[in-house]
């Protein structure tokens, strides 16, 4: 396609909210995360649309060509927080553009639909950026608060001699989750630890969410006290479980990078943490230090 033959067909594309689940396109949002190469599944999409939003760029002859998401979280109780003001809080992801229509601007635009949803609201946006995102969320004034880096492990030969980490309960890890974040994103977690083959998994003082993804098995929220405890977690998890495995790490945490190497985890690419406060509105008053490993940068 001639590259004015390409900007008049990105004119006609318009960017709509999405319906209920029952009239979503799953399949179409699901071939952009295909084509990206991310990690998420069509349960991701559902999950989205059932606690969030999602909108779509649509083009009449190539259907769905860009994406966004929102997901807004539930405050704390004002009580919880130390300066008894609760943090509103909405999460923005899910910025994906069809490989062949990149580099026109349907990113921005789509983006720029999601933020405003946010704005609306009233709320604080958030995100986890890809290096390529980065500079555009700069430019519509988002600060850093923090970078990470995503850990893959390959699918290995099981050895069938490793026992697996406890058993946990999602009430201790929902309750660590909120004072780790300073929101409440019960209904993320529950939603997730609900699927099947996922697993709330501690030991000492860690605990861990394990669940399913399109690629590799997903190793987060993780959240410990002390770093060594969260390391801990994350060896008798590699060790027991043969599957392909992702874990995105804050690139503050030592103990778990070393333990990352030695189980056979390769860096695999960088996010940065970024956050726009609304006029009169605080950021989030979290105990980060309790964050060893996030979600991932679709649900922080």
């Amino acid at each position: 396609m001639a590259s004015t033959e390409h900007d008049a067909a990105v004119d006609r594309v318009r960017v709509q909210l999405l319906p209920s689940v029952a009239g979503a396109p799953l399949d179409s949002l699901q071939q952009l995360v295909v084509d990206s190469r991310w990690n998420q599944t069509i349960e991701d999409w559902a999950l989205f649309l059932r606690a969030g939003s999602v909108y779509a760029a649509s083009d009449a002859d190539a259907g769905i060509v860009a994406s966004g998401a929102v997901l807004p979280m539930d405050a704390l109780p004002a009580s919880a927080m130390p300066s008894g003001e609760a943090a509103s809080v909405a999460w923005i992801s899910m910025i994906l553009v069809k490989p062949s229509w990149r580099g026109r601007g349907l990113g921005r635009r789509v983006f720029e639909r999601c933020l405003r949803h946010v704005q609306t609201e009233g709320r604080v946006a958030m995100l986890d950026a890809t290096p390529a995102g980065e500079a555009l969320y700069r430019s519509f004034g988002f600060q850093v608060l923090g970078r990470l880096t995503r850990w893959r492990r390959e699918a290995r030969v099981a050895d069938g001699v490793a026992a697996g980490p406890a058993q946990g309960t999602l009430d201790r890890l929902l309750a660590l989750d909120a004072e780790a974040l300073g929101f409440d994103r019960a209904r993320v977690l529950r939603g997730l630890s609900e699927r099947p083959g996922s697993r709330v998994v501690t030991a000492d003082h860690a605990a861990a969410l394990v669940r399913a993804g399109r690629t590799a098995r997903q190793l987060g929220p993780m959240l410990a006290s002390s770093d060594e405890g969260a390391a801990q977690l994350l060896a008798r998890v590699a060790e027991f479980d043969a599957s392909a495995l992702l874990i995105d790490v804050p690139d503050d945490r030592p103990s778990m990078q070393r333990t990352l190497e030695v189980c056979g985890f390769r860096p695999e690419r960088p996010f940065a943490r970024m956050a726009l406060a609304a006029a009169g509105r605080e950021l989030p008053v979290g105990n980060t230090q309790l964050i060893h490993a996030i979600a991932g940068p679709e649900y922080a």
